[in-house]
């Protein structure tokens, strides 16, 4: 009997992106001590394929850690083609907000990963940077977005208000009515000065 090769790549792809589905859900909801066995179950995968994809909870960790990322850095683009700009700014931010709660989840976990994979605390943040540019530079170029923002500022605030919402589970709306507030100040009303 023979098999095609590129089903099983295609399936093992598919595996692979159930069990990062999986994990971020997971880890969102228990933390970075989450069950692998549970995660599994929900990818509907056995834990030897978890195993085999993911030798260690670590890098179980990482592998959701990268994706959520790629994926919320890949939105950007769609978000301004569909949205506009601001709007666009917006519904990207509210994802931030997910990816944020998630990564605060695997707290623990994150900084024993960061620290001896040189390089990707820093090549994930130069990735959200590039997003935020991407949707600022057209905010400007439409009129609808401020000037005289600095992406890395919206990366902070957008970070605040992740953080805050994390820590204020009695009130689930907080996250979203920050964010509505500080898109709104971003908005182009005429001309900004900084400063002196």
């Amino acid at each position: 009997m023979t098999h095609d090769r590129s089903n099983l790549r295609s399936d093992a792809q598919e595996n692979h992106d159930r069990l990062l589905r999986a994990a971020a859900a997971a880890f969102a909801k228990d933390g970075a001590s989450a069950s692998l066995k549970a995660i599994a179950q929900d990818a509907g995968v056995g834990i030897g394929t978890l195993y085999r994809r993911f030798p260690t909870r670590d890098d179980l960790v990482e592998a959701t850690f990268r994706s959520e990322v790629a994926m919320l850095c890949e939105a950007a683009e769609p978000l301004l083609r569909d949205y506009g700009a601001a709007e666009g700014l917006r519904r990207w931010g509210l994802q931030f907000l997910t990816v944020t709660r998630v990564k605060h989840a695997m707290i623990e976990a994150l900084p024993g990963i960061l620290a001896p994979r040189e390089g990707l605390g820093t090549a994930t943040r130069s990735m959200v940077l590039d997003a935020i540019t991407l949707l600022l530079a057209a905010g400007e170029r439409d009129g609808t977005l401020r000037s005289d923002v600095q992406p890395n500022d919206v990366m902070m605030a957008l970070a605040a208000v992740g953080l805050i919402a994390q820590r204020s589970p009695a009130d689930p709306g907080i996250g979203q009515r920050l964010l509505d507030l500080f898109v709104d100040g971003l908005a182009n009303r005429g001309t900004h000065s900084r400063p002196d």
